[in-house]
């Protein structure tokens, strides 16, 4: 081969390598930036064989949803977690569409979050979805405005500007259901209370349409602060709400207790205590009557065995001492102290301290 045909083939060999690769970053282009294009297509017609969901951070932060065959349960506690919130994180990613194209540099992707989350620094959280299928995994970046998020797939150099706006917290705490009770204070007739502090007490009502509750027995000279002061204490139960739970242990000697009777016939014994700045309830419930058997049931099943982490203001109002809810008792009135002005003028007045100076005579008057 003469030296002038092999210069012609390696030209011609540059210029295939050359155009081979503009080809392939054509395509490249025309397939990741078309606003609009799902982002994790296929998703929207396997939703409902997706079996677990895995959140993770680069600090180590992790929670694991599965799937049962009648809710979703949070894997680090196994305890039930918001299907409302599982399905609109499914939903979400299953309509996440791209916006535009953004880095394709490992070395910018810390400034929008989407770095891998094998670093402790990494800020992103890395979602990974396990179904029948290949499982799919996307590392949720930083918010961009109110409706838009910055994501990346796995293993994939190209980040994108995706919408809608995903929240994905990688705390367990954050996916559990949180609603315990709903108690209102309608449905109440008495509460007896035993607190850590003070001693035990009841408030109570003879029918559901007297207004106030009272507070038998007080302590001799004492009322209570208004005639609605023990009412606040009958409606504590409303719209309770837990901040974490663990498996059941044993109270401690000094624990509180609460035992809320309803006029339906539902018998609600809370135990509580405080473990550092922690408030811990355990609930139990019982039903004399028809009308309130199935809710008591549903209540034993939902939190035997369970301790649950309530908000601390909760806490307070539910054990809250009876001193908190009387009337201060009136100030002593206050003794004289000896020699003080007051007795001083009491006595009558001082003795001068000099006998007063007797006045000069008249002057005899001048002869004529």
């Amino acid at each position: 081969m003469t030296p002038r045909r092999f210069t012609l083939l390696a030209v011609a060999g540059v210029a295939v390598i050359a155009l081979a690769l503009w080809v392939s970053q054509l395509r490249h282009l025309e397939r990741t930036v078309d606003a609009g294009q799902a982002v994790l297509p296929g998703l929207a017609g396997t939703l409902n064989t997706v079996a677990e969901v895995h959140l993770t951070k680069g600090d180590g932060t992790h929670t694991t949803l599965k799937k049962s065959s009648s809710e979703w349960l949070v894997g680090e506690r196994g305890f039930p977690a918001d299907s409302g919130q599982v399905r609109k994180l499914l939903i979400d990613l299953s309509e996440l569409k791209v916006v535009e194209q953004k880095t394709r540099e490992p070395g910018n992707y810390p400034q929008i979050g989407v770095e891998d989350v094998n670093s402790p620094k990494a800020g992103g959280t890395q979602i990974e979805l396990v179904s029948s299928g290949q499982p799919l995994k996307l590392i949720l970046g930083r918010p961009s405005g109110s409706k838009s998020c910055f994501v990346r797939l796995a293993g994939e150099p190209q980040s994108l500007l995706a919408t809608p706006q995903l929240t994905a917290d990688a705390d367990p705490r954050r996916w559990l259901d949180r609603d315990v009770l709903d108690l209102p204070q309608s449905r109440v007739k008495e509460v007896a209370l035993q607190p850590h502090a003070g001693p035990a007490y009841l408030i109570t009502r003879a029918s559901a349409q007297q207004a106030d509750f009272s507070v038998p027995n007080l302590p001799k000279g004492r009322e209570l602060a208004s005639l609605s002061a023990a009412n606040p204490q009958a409606g504590v139960l409303t719209a309770l709400q837990l901040d974490d739970v663990r498996k059941s242990s044993s109270p401690p000697t000094d624990a509180e207790h609460a035992k809320f009777t309803t006029f339906d016939g539902l018998t609600l014994e809370l135990t509580g205590y405080k473990d550092g700045d922690r408030r811990i309830v355990a609930i139990k419930a019982q039903s004399g009557a028809k009308d309130s058997a199935a809710e008591a049931q549903r209540l034993t099943s939902r939190f035997s065995g369970w301790d649950l982490e309530i908000p601390s203001y909760k806490y307070d109002q539910l054990f809250k001492p009876l001193e908190e809810l009387l009337k201060k008792p009136p100030e002593p009135a206050k003794k004289a102290v000896k020699g003080t002005a007051a007795t001083k003028g009491a006595a009558g007045p001082k003795a001068p301290l000099m006998s007063p100076i007797p006045a000069a005579p008249a002057a005899a008057p001048a002869s004529k």
